[in-house]
């Protein structure tokens, strides 16, 4: 018996849904989902022309109707997405920024800088999008140090936060991630002690520059087969641990918070009270409306570069200093940004390569020879240091060390490994840099910025 033709349209109607969480439609309208908790509703919010209205669900091409999440779905449900009511007016943007500052304070306890980086990171948040690289927030402290309330108090105010602390897997989060796009509000020492710290540190590794997907093999179709997808984890992300990542160059992209080394403000609460949860969706609300009006306006812009300091600060710097009008607090964090660089140098001069370039350094500024020999480096670093290693120090050792930490090459003259002059001249000033070493007898000027910036920067002459 033929079917009704009916029901074969009623069947193509329902292939054509898609359920969405945030679009950029054809026309430029902007569609983002908003969730109404005491009606139990879900709907999209359409953003056009400086104009919002409230659609059930959205036809794209005549092709598609993107309809939004299920209000029963258990993310929702459960709080573990967050999603605004509707666009709320919140004024002038400083009048927002206060608002949230405000908000932090009476909440959780901070020190007054990372508190106004927080309320700006709330707002980067909302236009993430825009920009290429982005910083992770960290808190960082022993339990009951106040890492998990501010994760729930700044999260909450956060575009589309995902909370996953306390998740039992790890796998969930790679297809929150690529479906809400949003912000991951994550507590890194759930996963501690366990091989799923490992999957959440390939997270925060691909997470902060678009365009780095992480890879994973699925079985899909009847016959099994293994189907490597891309997942999509770039965004922001709110992170507390209990200590510094092994990973250098991911303890990089964090802005850090030291939690519990003071005690704790009388006036904050040992319980968040009755109501929090309404100032944190009116916030939410007023933040929607923020990114409607400047989801095209916040960029990245380049003339916050600062030269002196180290082009991966810069990448996790300048879209926070971006979304910053306020010139003492813009002044305020450009500071915070060279002090990261100063430890980031201090850090690298405690390396072995650290202690090896010394010595080159030292041998080169001598002037003696025209060139460095690896076994004269060898002797003096045996000299000072051979106490502070249980191996023999040796001249392959160091070898190794001058040519893959420090990207020296030498040769082989008159039977003895050495440097030669032009490799020195080309590279070592670089190098002296790098791992924040001065020439003696070198000054440092403090001068105007040639673009007028209120901040100063230093220049090593």
């Amino acid at each position: 018996m033929a079917e009704p033709l009916q029901t074969i349209a009623d069947r193509v109607k329902e292939e054509r849904r898609v359920p969405t969480v945030s679009a950029v439609l054809p026309d430029g309208s902007l569609l983002e989902t908003v969730y109404d908790l005491e009606r139990r509703e879900t709907a999209f919010v359409r953003w056009h022309e400086d104009e919002w209205t409230r659609e059930a669900s959205i036809t794209v091409d005549g092709l598609r109707r993107l309809v939004p999440y299920s209000p029963q779905n258990n993310l929702l449900r459960n709080g573990v997405v967050l999603f605004p009511s509707e666009p709320e007016e919140y004024g002038a943007e400083r009048e927002l920024v206060e608002a949230i500052r405000g908000f932090l304070h009476r909440y959780v306890d901070v020190s007054p800088l990372f508190e106004k980086l927080a309320s700006y990171y709330a707002l980067l948040t909302w236009v993430y999008d825009g920009f290429n690289e982005l910083p992770y927030l960290r808190v960082r402290g022993d339990p009951g140090s106040g890492k998990t309330r501010f994760l729930l108090v700044l999260g909450s105010l956060c575009y589309k936060p995902i909370f996953a602390s306390g998740a039992s897997t790890v796998s969930p989060l790679f297809r929150l991630l690529d479906t809400f796009r949003g912000t991951l509000v994550i507590d890194e020492g759930d996963f501690r002690y366990s091989d799923e710290r490992a999957e959440i540190v390939k997270i925060l590794n691909n997470g902060n520059a678009r365009g780095f997907p992480v890879l994973r093999s699925e079985v899909t179709g009847k016959r099994g087969e293994f189907n490597p997808r891309a997942y999509q984890v770039f965004g922001p992300k709110l992170v507390a641990t209990r200590s510094f990542f092994e990973d250098r160059a991911l303890e990089s992209r964090c802005l850090t918070e030291e939690m519990g080394g003071t005690r704790l403000r009388d006036a904050i609460p040992i319980n968040l009270p009755v109501g929090w949860e309404a100032e944190a969706l009116r916030l939410r609300n007023q933040l929607l409306l923020f990114r409607f009006r400047n989801f095209r306006k916040c960029r990245p812009d380049e003339a916050l570069v600062d030269r002196t300091i180290e082009p991966r600060l810069n990448q996790i710097f300048v879209p926070l200093l971006s979304v910053i009008d306020d010139k003492p607090t813009r002044a305020e964090l450009r500071e915070l940004a060279r002090r990261y660089h100063g430890d980031l140098m201090a850090d690298r001069g405690m390396d072995m390569e650290a202690q090896v370039l010394e010595i080159v350094n030292e041998l080169a500024l001598a002037g003696e020879e025209p060139q460095v020999s690896i076994k004269e480096i060898t002797r003096v670093f045996s000299e000072r240091h051979q106490e502070d290693y249980e191996r023999k120090i040796t001249t392959k050792w160091i070898g190794t060390i001058v040519r893959r930490k420090l990207g020296l090459r030498a040769r082989k003259v008159h039977g003895i490994f050495t440097i030669a002059a032009g490799e020195l001249q080309g590279k070592l000033s670089h190098l002296r840099e790098k791992y924040g070493f001065l020439v003696p007898g070198a000054t440092v000027e403090v001068s105007e910025p040639p673009d007028g910036r209120e901040d100063m920067a230093g220049d090593v002459r």
